[in-house]
């Protein structure tokens, strides 16, 4: 891992997504929570503010990214609810099947290195009425701002630490096994649209 990899990059990513547009949106979705929660990609800790402490046992954070994890380590000791880190990769959860109530996915799949995989783990660890939540940046349905997207995604990967512009979130979701429901698909306010365009609901298996 070079220095940009391990220094730089993970503070500008930490910075973009603690933006207050993206607060914002964190706020509508983390307080849904409920039970054993598995947080795909915890990083900088960002949710863990959000969790409602009378709703959520605990939080069990999978990250495989040291660089990430230590730019959340204070908010892992004032979080309001148990936090248990565990550095795996979401494509091989050491999880059992159908221990957990609420699966949380927020500016995740833009870089997991497989996110067919990842999403099958998270299906085989969540209880048969478990529930994901997600909040995802992804591929715009508009011909043109995913023209710029496929563009510039290889610049973006490479300044971003592997995140993509170009992952078809809802696509990825159903072809998983998941049913979705209350999607919102909207491009964030002040935001470039090759950025911008989200993805925001409730998943369950089918």
């Amino acid at each position: 891992m070079g220095i940009y990899s391990r220094y730089i990059g993970p503070k500008f990513v930490s910075c973009l997504c603690g933006m207050d547009d993206i607060t914002a949106e964190r706020e509508r979705v983390i307080p849904l929570a409920r039970g054993v929660v598995l947080e795909i990609g915890m990083g900088p800790g960002l949710n863990l503010p959000f969790y409602n402490p009378l709703l959520v046992t605990k939080v069990i954070g999978v990250d495989p990214n040291d660089a990430f994890l230590h730019l959340g380590e204070e908010r892992q000791r004032s979080s309001r609810v148990p936090v248990d880190i565990v550095r795996a990769p979401a494509e091989a959860l050491p999880l059992e099947d159908g221990s957990i109530d609420t699966a949380v996915i927020t500016y995740t799949l833009c870089s997991v290195d497989d996110p067919e995989q990842a999403l099958k783990e998270i299906r085989r660890v969540l209880k048969p009425e478990g529930r994901v939540l997600f909040l995802e940046h992804g591929l715009s349905p508009e011909e043109d701002v995913a023209r710029w997207q496929h563009r510039l995604n290889p610049i973006w990967r490479s300044l971003a630490v592997g995140c993509n512009l170009t992952r078809p979130v809802a696509d990825l979701l159903t072809q998983a096994g998941f049913s979705i429901h209350d999607m919102e698909e909207y491009y964030l306010g002040g935001a470039p649209r090759v950025i911008g365009f989200h993805c925001r609901g409730i998943a369950q298996a089918n």
